[in-house]
């Protein structure tokens, strides 16, 4: 197949899958696939050599540089991928996105990018195993995606932690110094013997308003300004985090060394995902970018109300530094060959859930279409895709492809609870009209929620082995009656894209109507007028109650001038509830806001809402009971 390519790249090389029956495992299929080396998917991608760094044969780095080179290239066309309210199974969203791709590119002929987050070791060794895709539509090599990759999660953790550490043992020293030693050790003397400021408190100083250049020519109360910040312990909201889904780590107790008494603190560690720094990640625009949003996290309060962030702990800089080869988008591919970037892994329901921007840009730059995923639910990764992270791009979408599957829709219309490693029960292997007909409203919630963006919207039916084509019609029927613009059944697991061209078809086709994208809520709107509006359009809610904890938050951040920011709500993603037991298309509900904390440097203030944990925790058979080595081969087995 010889392909027009944008750009004036090479024609693109299509890997004919080889299909065998019965079909065999996730790893099996991917395994025994032929895989393209890097650099031959990077220039049939427009990509040239200088442009990209390998690691290994088979994954990449791709440098920002080529933005530059590519700015006057018009961007493609922009699809997100979305789903209804899940079964605790998914319903195979990434593997929809991974076979649309490979319809579009290995089957329609045009030119395609897959833009998907970096899998987090929570759910890959917890419940959900791993997050490339599934059966014949799959990002490859899958152990590699699933494990490590190439170390980014790695380093946010260890920016996060850093920052976590700056800021107690600056506590510890200012507890322990007079303002005179403080500014001693905070500003030595070079070679020279001449007193020097650093890059870490450069930024603190204009902050301050203080116009010097010669430390000894500070006042007495200009040294205490710089060197005291008077942190405020009870007002910290920077935690520490592992990429482990570790519940017992949801709380603890810290400085109980022997040379720390007198500082013990509660604190508690998140998951790596969930932090601040992949948030940044996710939502930065360069380099530049990310080295300003990091100066402007804030970790909590001095004791006299003025907000701390990590450039006024001069740590922005050296987190910078560890998150210098983060940024740059990682390369892989489809099992068809189609091109993918792996960037950047947010939770959808305790983060925005979408991979970076960073990613889909030049992935604009050189294709026709850009096909994105974002977390869970429309309520959930949807949301947050327009209100957060297409406010910071300046990127327009032009199709919400839904993903729905007679298994949830059954479950929303009453079936039996749904339990990850259960079989299930029969009222979702036999054909129950009645039952779906039950559950079609949660589908047709979603499609008015996309709708109410002004973004055309395709369903697409994630068929299973046991749907009837009775139920597979009337899913379709309600769908375009609901008011998308198609609804078509896809295949793509067992047939990977050749599967999936009747969806690919179907959203060429609306991407080529016109739009007019809206955003739910205008930022100058108060916080609580923010989260009214997406409790109430968005979920359905009847209003919002706040503890007293976040009505103080609330006040709090206003006064800081965070008020502006957009909302990114942290809720369960098993109901367009804040209640996972409420299925369907729940009515009469009002929203429980527990808590509220704010990501300046990310750029959104975030509630949460019921009991949201921002540590999962693991079941009684976690999936890393299944994951081993094969000691003859050295192939990993069991990862799913």
């Amino acid at each position: 197949m010889t392909v027009e390519k944008k750009g004036g790249a090479r024609p693109f090389t299509p890997i004919t899958l080889k299909r065998v029956s019965p079909v065999p495992s996730d790893i099996e299929i991917a395994q025994a696939s032929e895989l393209k080396p890097i650099n031959q998917v990077a220039e049939e991608l427009g990509l040239l050599p200088e442009e990209i760094e390998f690691y290994g044969p088979y994954k990449a780095k791709v440098k920002l540089e080529v933005l530059d080179r590519l700015k006057n290239v018009p961007d493609g066309k922009y699809i997100d991928v979305t789903a209804i309210t899940p079964t605790p199974l998914g319903e195979g969203k990434t593997t929809t996105t991974v076979g649309l791709s490979q319809a579009l590119g290995a089957h329609l002929g045009y030119k395609v990018m897959t833009a998907i987050r970096q899998p987090s070791q929570g759910p890959t060794f917890g419940i959900k195993g791993g997050a490339a895709g599934g059966g014949y539509s799959q990002v490859i090599p899958m152990e590699d995606f699933n494990l490590h990759l190439t170390g980014d999660i790695h380093a946010i953790t260890a920016a996060n932690n850093l920052l976590a550490a700056a800021i107690d043992v600056r506590m510890l020293h200012e507890s322990e110094a007079s303002d005179e030693q403080m500014f001693i050790r905070l500003c030595p003397k070079d070679k020279q013997g001449k007193r020097h400021f650093g890059r870490g408190l450069l930024a603190r100083l204009k902050k301050l308003g203080i116009d010097k250049t010669d430390p000894d020519s500070l006042t007495t109360e200009e040294k205490r300004r710089l060197c005291r910040l008077d942190i405020n312990p009870d007002s910290i909201t920077w935690r520490r985090v592992v990429d482990t889904s570790d519940r017992f780590l949801r709380g603890i107790t810290i400085g109980q060394g022997a040379q720390e008494t007198g500082h013990e603190r509660e604190t508690g560690f998140d998951i790596s995902v969930a932090s601040e720094i992949m948030a940044i990640l996710a939502l930065t625009t360069s380099l530049a970018d990310m080295r300003k949003r990091f100066g402007e996290i804030v970790i909590g309060v001095s004791r006299s109300g003025e907000a701390i962030t990590a450039e006024d702990l001069g740590a922005a800089g050296a987190l910078t530094v560890l998150m210098r080869d983060a940024i740059k988008p990682n390369l892989m591919q489809t099992l068809e060959g189609t091109p993918v970037f792996v960037h950047a892994g947010p939770f959808a329901n305790i983060a925005h859930g979408n991979s970076s921007i960073l990613a889909d840009k030049i992935g604009l730059k050189l294709a026709d279409y850009v096909v994105t995923e974002s977390g869970f639910g429309a309520d959930m990764g949807m949301e947050k895709f327009f209100n957060i992270k297409c406010r910071y791009s300046g990127l327009i979408p032009s199709v919400v492809v839904l993903v729905a599957t007679v298994r949830a829709l059954k479950m929303h219309g009453g079936g039996p609870t749904v339990v990850a490693g259960k079989p299930l029960d029969a009222a979702y292997t036999d054909e129950n009209l009645e039952l779906l007909q039950n559950g079609l409203p949660n589908l047709l919630h979603h499609i008015r929620s996309a709708r109410k963006f002004g973004i055309p919207v395709v369903v697409a039916v994630n068929s299973f082995a046991t749907d009837t084509e009775a139920e597979l019609q009337l899913i379709k029927k309600a769908s375009i009656e609901g008011g998308a613009e198609d609804a078509v059944v896809s295949r793509h697991w067992m047939l990977g894209g050749e599967g999936a061209i009747d969806l690919a078809q179907a959203v060429v086709k609306a991407a080529e109507k016109p739009s007019q994208f809206q955003f739910l809520y205008p930022l100058e709107g108060s916080i609580k007028e923010k989260i009214e509006s997406i409790s109430k359009e968005i979920y359905g809610a009847d209003g919002v109650d706040y503890s007293e904890e976040a009505e103080a938050q609330i006040e709090e951040y206003t006064r800081l001038g965070f008020d502006k920011l957009p909302i990114c709500m942290a809720k369960t993603h098993l109901s367009l509830s804040h209640d996972p037991a409420l299925k369907g298309e729940p009515k009469g509900f009002r929203i429980p806001i527990r808590d509220i904390r704010a990501s300046v440097g990310a750029g959104f203030i975030y509630p949460l809402l019921g009991t949201m944990s921002t540590m999962p925790g693991l079941p009684t058979r976690p999936a890393f009971y299944d994951v081993d080595i094969d000691l003859e081969t050295g192939r990993v087995i069991g990862l799913f």
